[in-house]
């Protein structure tokens, strides 16, 4: 399983702490650090069964910047807002979690946490 965090989200670090008493098997990825391409942000959106603007940070400054809140959620426009979300890593919500079983999961909950180490 691989982890996509920012260190300095607590919920990134609780996420860890859970997986590390749990004896868990996994790959950390600093997304900010280690951009992921469109291609990439599509995959991770696949396996969370989500949409781009499902996982976007609409409070984050670069949002507001970008006029986000206002940007149509449909079809026609999901590769823009793919885009602005490789371009600009910090809108990504975190951490996610790829499962072992090929699906994904937001993981700011312990809860969710659990449900993916139980994929």
């Amino acid at each position: 399983m691989e982890i996509w965090i920012n260190p300095a989200c607590s919920k990134c670090r609780s996420a860890l702490t859970l997986l590390d008493a749990e004896g868990a098997d996994y790959t950390v990825r600093r997304y900010l650090e280690d951009v992921p391409s469109p291609d990439e942000i599509r995959r991770v959106l696949d396996r969370l069964g989500l949409e781009p603007w499902d996982i976007t940070r609409t409070q984050e400054a670069v949002a507001k910047d970008l006029g986000l809140k206002d940007w149509p959620r449909d079809a026609e426009n999901r590769d823009r807002w793919i885009e602005a979300l490789a371009g600009h890593p910090k809108l990504i919500q975190r951490p996610i979690i790829t499962a072992e079983d090929g699906t994904a999961v937001v993981a700011r909950s312990e809860e969710a946490v659990r449900d993916a180490l139980s994929r």
